[in-house]
């Protein structure tokens, strides 16, 4: 069962009703992880959900705590002191940006061999974390 990094836009694209198509593929990629493999986010993505479902999906903020509240059957990697030092490392060396470098880095801590996201090149290796857009191919684990 391989560990899955789950980025905040697949989250955030769950409770968006007006993408149909992200919606769905969301759901659906979201679900696959669950039930067949080991999902990983971490606590920038919890904090990035809350605020973007709330703010720009207009998602009601109850719900929506529901839905963090439920986090609590995955894995969730702090975003502590040593995280942050490898995050600025790794935007230094790939150029990319800080918060970006932060999902690597916390993708990375907790050995997962993929990140699903739609903000990265799909197929990249980024330090031995495979990222995979579902939005522009199927997923294949």
């Amino acid at each position: 069962m391989s560990k899955i990094f789950i980025d905040t836009n697949i989250l955030t694209y769950t409770v968006d009703k007006q993408d149909h198509t992200k919606h769905k593929t969301a759901r659906k990629t979201l679900k696959f992880i669950i039930d067949e493999h080991a999902p990983v986010i971490s606590t920038q993505v919890i904090n990035e959900f809350y605020v973007v479902a709330v703010t720009k999906m207009k998602a009601n903020p109850t719900i929506v705590k529901n839905i963090v509240h439920n986090f609590n059957n995955i894995e969730i990697i702090n975003n502590d002191l040593e995280l942050i030092e490898q995050a600025i490392d790794i935007s230094i060396l790939t150029q990319i940006s800080y918060w970006d470098a932060l999902i690597i880095a916390a993708a990375e801590k907790a050995n997962c061999k993929y990140i699903v996201s739609e903000d990265f090149n799909g197929g990249q290796n980024y330090r031995g974390v495979i990222a995979l857009n579902p939005f522009k191919s199927s997923l294949d684990f």
